[in-house]
């Protein structure tokens, strides 16, 4: 078995273990599990159930991540992406009023879009013509942008204030407390490099909700995953077909297509994938791995997956291959049954 992984994922000649990918596996995984609760809690706004729509994060995460590792062969893991799940839930259901259905509806034609794209090699050229700077400073607003909802989410600003477009929460009450200990803590963590600093602040700010009665306790930690069917095969592509929804098509598809670049430059540049001129070899296959698994997410019931910038911090740990992105996926698989554990935690 282990010449089988070292001959296909070429360990050797990249410089790495098969320990060494577990552990780098493990790391990223850590640093990003947080979205198996904040995406469906966000898609909640939407009206989407949160039990199914769990599970279709976590199955959309195995399949863009274990096609970027088995495909690809590179150690990037794949998951719904912040910010399209935030602009789905807050400006194409909230403010628009479409259905989630037709939401969903448009994330499978911008996946089909971009997937056409990826085939005829016009998405690797669109790489390369965009300038750097435009690239990074989209990923800023986009975080930005998701900090401004987990702020509003937590109770620490409120919306609609006459006179003011937001204005200071209810700091006295225990939960909006709990949350600002949540955010100072994580972000202390950060400050000081622990891996997976998000994780550990969300599970640390959980026991403390649960301890002291702020947030309700899960009655059970393992138990089989709920059902998809309510949201699964539910996009309505042809309600998204009209050409009143043409502009919101075109949001997703350059939120996508700036956010994936960003990101792969970035986690390709730390892992020393880059050639002279700072171009990604070989672009095509995980351009396609990110395609494919956007489609597949709009068929499961969330929205526009992506590569992730915490891939980096498996890749800081010795990542290079594959078999990083398949660690990943192994532990996503791992995490469907233990959905009254991830419930729980507040969504804040």
């Amino acid at each position: 078995m282990g010449n089988i992984i070292e001959n296909y994922f070429q360990l050797k000649k990249n410089g790495t273990t098969i320990r060494t990918e577990i552990t780098a596996g493990l790391v990223t995984f850590m640093t990003m599990a947080y979205i198996i609760v904040v995406n469906p809690a966000i898609l909640q706004a939407a009206g989407i159930p949160f039990g199914p729509s769990m599970v279709a994060t976590i199955i959309s995460a195995i399949f863009g991540t274990l096609l970027m590792g088995l495909y690809a062969k590179r150690p990037f893991a794949i998951a719904p992406y912040m910010g399209e799940n935030a602009f789905v839930a807050y400006t194409v259901v909230g403010v628009l009023g479409y259905s989630w259905q037709t939401a969903l509806g448009a994330v499978f034609i911008s996946g089909v879009l971009f997937t056409l794209l990826t085939l005829v090699g016009a998405r690797k050229l669109m790489v390369k013509a965009i300038p750097g700077n435009l690239k990074y400073s989209f990923a800023v607003g986009i975080g930005l942008f998701i900090s401004f909802i987990g702020l509003v989410n937590s109770g620490i600003v409120t919306l609609g204030v006459q006179g003011a477009p937001v204005h200071v929460g209810p700091l006295n009450t225990s939960g909006v407390a709990l949350a600002i200990f949540g955010l100072i803590f994580i972000g202390a963590l950060m400050i000081r490099r622990i891996k997976g600093a998000i994780l550990i602040g969300m599970i640390v700010t959980a026991l403390i909700g649960f301890i002291t009665g702020i947030s309700e306790a899960p009655v059970a930690l393992v138990s089989m995953p709920p059902s998809i069917s309510p949201i699964f095969l539910q996009l309505d592509i042809f309600g998204a077909l009209t050409w009143g929804f043409f502009a919101v098509i075109l949001t997703m598809f350059t939120m996508d297509l700036l956010d994936t670049m960003g990101t792969l430059i970035g986690a390709s540049a730390r892992a020393g994938f880059l050639d002279e001129n700072g171009n990604i070899p070989e672009i095509g296959k995980p351009l396609l791995s990110d395609a494919l698994a956007t489609v597949f997410a709009g068929m499961a019931g969330t929205t526009t997956t992506g590569t992730y910038i915490e891939s980096t911090t498996g890749i800081e740990v010795g990542g290079r291959t594959g078999l990083t992105a398949v660690v990943v996926a192994i532990l996503f698989s791992l995490a469907l049954f233990f959905s009254p554990l991830f419930s729980a935690i507040p969504a804040a």
